[in-house]
């Protein structure tokens, strides 16, 4: 992994760029006016350009960079401040005060919704198995100004984990969190999907096996609670009782534990 700055970088930014590559375990490269393609196509890697405002990583065969952008998670609370409903909220029965663990954090649109709804005396943990992924949310997360204050400190109360899943809920006491969630990469493509395309350059693919739900039902103390394809033969497989939506492309499955 190659990390540079932004067009014109002061000395602030290089020294922010070098800290980031020496956290990363990655190399440092001054900008130079050079295209971000040529530092891709000289090295043969992903390229991470550190702006004023911003992280952007790019990917060495894709045109799209991906960056932290609480995304989906803006016009879904609005609705939430609306008094509308949300599936992902229904189906994890969240409630102020909560303790929430997403095992497959990605983008953290998901924990940033559940971090609004359980508010300052609940506690949400994002683990993420990518380790360049995990740092661009956990920075987003802290720095990205949204203009809506509940939002903004919805996403300043995440903590963000790097790790893998299994080897974290082992580590977990009995019943340490009220509901425990995955949203995995789908079995079943979903066509049209292009927004998470950059995404699946850098997401870990870790299957569910029986050991994982065995685990997460011993370390949830409500739910476990699965978002998958419709078509997903996890639902039956691990013995999620499904929450049928009409015409979506996907479902939620919980386990009732209480």
């Amino acid at each position: 992994m190659i990390v540079t700055t932004s067009g014109r970088p002061d000395e602030q930014l290089i020294q922010t760029a070098r800290q980031i590559a020496e956290t990363l375990d990655a190399s440092f490269q001054k900008r130079n006016k050079r295209a971000v393609g040529d530092f891709k196509k000289a090295a043969q890697d992903h390229v991470i350009v550190v702006g004023k405002n911003r992280m952007e990583l790019h990917f060495l065969n894709e045109e799209s960079p991906l960056f932290f952008h609480p995304n989906s998670a803006m016009f879904r609370i609005k609705r939430l401040i609306k008094g509308e409903s949300d599936p992902f909220c229904d189906a994890c029965n969240l409630q102020s005060g909560m303790t929430f663990l997403d095992c497959t954090l990605g983008l953290a649109s998901d924990s940033i919704i559940a971090s609004y709804v359980v508010g300052d005396r609940g506690l949400i943990t994002g683990v993420e198995g990518s380790k360049f992924l995990a740092y661009l949310v956990e920075k987003g997360l802290k720095q990205w100004e949204t203009g809506l204050l509940s939002l903004d400190d919805a996403m300043r109360r995440i903590k963000v984990l790097f790790g893998d899943h299994l080897t974290y809920l082992k580590s977990c006491e009995d019943n340490s969190f009220d509901v425990v969630y995955f949203d995995p990469m789908f079995e079943e493509t979903i066509e049209g999907s292009v927004g998470i395309q950059p995404l699946k350059n850098i997401a870990k693919y870790s299957t569910l096996e029986s050991e994982t739900i065995k685990e997460a039902r011993r370390v949830a103390k409500k739910r476990v609670v699965l978002k998958d394809h419709w078509k997903s033969s996890r639902f039956e497989r691990f013995h999620f009782k499904v929450n049928v939506r009409k015409s979506a492309k996907f479902h939620y499955g919980v386990i009732e534990l209480t």
